[in-house]
């Protein structure tokens, strides 16, 4: 088998029963779409063992959270590439093979990303990857048609394929050989971000990460986690933190680190201001387990010899969007980009 197509499912009857119509019907050739469970308590393989019979299932027998979810997975797939795809997306004809096209022309493309679109706003880029993902030199994550929460409308603007920083795990395809190699995504980090410390670690090997613009997906996003959650966001600050210490060049880690944990204060505060206090208990307890965590991090970090890698922007993120007004990633400064 040259692609599997792998859904991870935890309680998403609904979405496999409005989204997985148009990944059955647009993924085609030497191509298998499977289902992974994770221990769902819902009736979603009760709904897949009706009206999906024939479709490989992978049943869990717990909930392991997205990233060892996929590990374990993935552990029983055997294929070239592996794309991780996420319940609440639509796809488009041809969109597996011209992705994968383009990785078998590249063998040092280890990752490669569609362009992301909104399910419900169809002209307008997707928050969780959008035309490709990049970070700031404080880890801050971005994308090509989206900077902190404002999501540009698609012109055209980027049908550029370009080599990027991180692959939205929404979508995320990965050559099978360099999983195996990097061992997975870092089961510890449960869920967010995992998709970008894999990236970054790939690219600390050497590999490149592509977006294609030629396949075109729509995505719902934050359908299992809510927006506005105390624990989403715990799992984003630990796991930001927990990334810059193992990927980082010795050289800036120091520095970057002291710098971004005084920046979540800053965020902690602003979230108490905001009458979140949810979030802001959510952000110390992130930096509680990220020290826990020290010890495990700098094991894993004696594995990757961190250096400089490219598509990492220079600027400071923050400051170019609320004090320079630079909302759309054209405005970026292009020599720090």
């Amino acid at each position: 088998m040259k692609t599997a197509v792998v859904i991870l499912n935890w309680n998403g009857r609904h979405m496999l029963e409005r989204f997985l119509p148009s990944v059955t019907a647009h993924t085609t050739g030497d191509a298998e779409v499977i289902i992974a469970d994770n221990g769902s308590t819902d009736d979603s393989l009760a709904f897949l063992q009706q009206h999906y019979h024939t479709l490989r299932i992978i049943a869990l027998d717990r909930n392991y959270g997205f990233a060892d979810g996929y590990n374990k997975a993935l552990a029983q797939v055997e294929a070239d590439y592996y794309v991780l795809l996420n319940d609440d997306v639509e796809v488009t004809p041809g969109w597996v093979d011209k992705v994968v096209a383009m990785m078998d022309q590249q063998p040092d493309v280890a990752i490669a990303q569609p362009k992301l679109m909104m399910y419900d706003q169809r002209d307008t880029f997707e928050y969780a990857g959008g035309a490709g993902g990049f970070i700031d030199s404080y880890g801050y994550p971005f994308c090509r048609g989206r900077l902190f929460s404002t999501l540009e409308q698609d012109h055209g603007q980027y049908d550029d394929p370009c080599e990027i920083f991180w692959a939205t795990g929404a979508a995320m395809f990965v050559r099978a050989s360099v999983w195996k190699t990097m061992g997975g995504l870092d089961g510890d980090f449960f869920a967010h971000m995992e998709e970008i410390d894999f990236c970054w670690r790939c690219k600390n090997r050497g590999y490149k990460v592509m977006y294609c613009p030629d396949a075109v997906l729509y995505h719902v996003g934050g359908g299992t986690l809510p927006k506005r959650s105390p624990f989403k966001t715990q799992l984003n600050f630990r796991n930001n933190l927990s990334m810059l210490y193992k990927n980082l060049p010795e050289s800036r880690r120091r520095r970057v680190l002291a710098v971004r944990m005084l920046l979540d204060w800053v965020a902690a505060a602003s979230f108490l201001l905001k009458g979140k206090g949810g979030e802001c208990r959510a952000v110390f307890k992130a930096h509680r387990e990220y020290r826990r965590w020290k010890p495990a991090l700098r094991q894993k970090r004696a594995l990757l010899n961190p250096h400089e890698v490219s598509c990492i922007y220079q600027g400071k993120l923050l400051i170019d969007y609320h004090l320079r007004g630079r909302k759309h990633f054209s405005q970026l400064p292009m020599e720090q980009r």
